[in-house]
């Protein structure tokens, strides 16, 4: 069972090392609770009582950041491969994501988000799956969909997702990829509840159009906003920048809430039907 002593533990140096520029982080802490409240209030009644022995007396919002602040953890997997399951690069003229179908067997051989995806699927489907090792697919499932619902995690390699790219905000020095995934959504100054209750839908037609989609298609989705990012190519961010992209980033956060539940209604509730009041992925929904 993952403990979580040793997770409160790292949540100081986790939240360090998120300050970072990093490919690996989207969304920052805020973006990703955002992401699991709004999940949280769209699983089924059996999706949560299913989840319970998982989440080990914590939330979807709470577990939701375990595997940016797990990034300290000394472990070789923690320190020289986690890092690549957060996001995926593009190459140029590429339509879609690669896909190594074998790679989601093993965690160490995981090299993308979209075989992270896949490994943390199939790892919660296994009956013979141990606790632990559920919880950290449960863990690592619950982030990198957020993750993949951030354009610069499927963005260039070349610049590492925006990292490298300079921009001001407000006056003050920041890079592309921190600027969306923390400092538009800070900006807001709202908690993660409150973030999460604004951007929340019942509206059962656009579920049913969010949940018509797959992990592939979400990545897609990232990587065409970044390109048009890019080629905007602001410098200096103020207020027509905010106008423009934050409801993109609200639509995005939102998205990811619900495609969350539908995915983990998918896994745990049988009796779920697809595309109705976001209960359920496609059932033939493919990577």
């Amino acid at each position: 069972m993952l403990q979580k002593t040793k997770t409160m533990l790292l949540i100081s140096t986790g939240i360090l090392s998120m300050s970072m520029s990093s490919p690996s982080h989207a969304w920052g802490q805020n973006g990703h609770r955002i992401v699991g409240e709004v999940a949280a209030n769209h699983i089924t009644d059996t999706t949560r009582q299913a989840l319970t022995p998982l989440l080990d007396g914590e939330s979807l919002p709470q577990i939701a950041t375990w595997a940016d602040e797990m990034r300290s953890a000394p472990e070789t997997f923690w320190q020289k491969k986690s890092s690549r399951w957060h996001y995926i690069n593009f190459d140029e003229g590429d339509a879609k994501p690669k896909y190594d179908k074998h790679a989601h067997h093993n965690k160490d051989s995981v090299t993308d988000i979209l075989e992270g995806i896949e490994y943390s699927i199939t790892v919660l489907k296994n009956d013979n799956a141990s606790i632990a090792e559920k919880q950290f697919a449960l863990r690592f499932l619950v982030h990198l969909v957020g993750d993949s619902h951030q354009p610069f995690h499927a963005g260039r390699g070349e610049d590492r997702g925006g990292n490298n790219i300079s921009v001001t905000f407000f006056g003050q020095n920041t890079n592309l990829h921190s600027l969306w995934d923390t400092k538009l959504i800070e900006n807001e100054n709202l908690s993660y509840s409150e973030f999460a209750q604004f951007i929340d839908t019942k509206n059962e037609e656009l579920i049913a159009d969010y949940l018509s989609s797959s992990p592939s298609d979400w990545l897609i989705e990232s990587h065409n906003i970044a390109k048009s990012i890019y080629k905007e190519n602001e410098t200096n961010i103020s207020y027509s920048y905010i106008y423009k992209n934050v409801p993109v980033i609200k639509t995005r956060l939102q998205q990811g809430g619900i495609r969350l539940a539908g995915l983990l209604n998918s896994l745990f509730d049988k009796s779920a039907k697809p595309l109705v009041k976001a209960l359920k992925m496609p059932t033939d929904s493919k990577l």
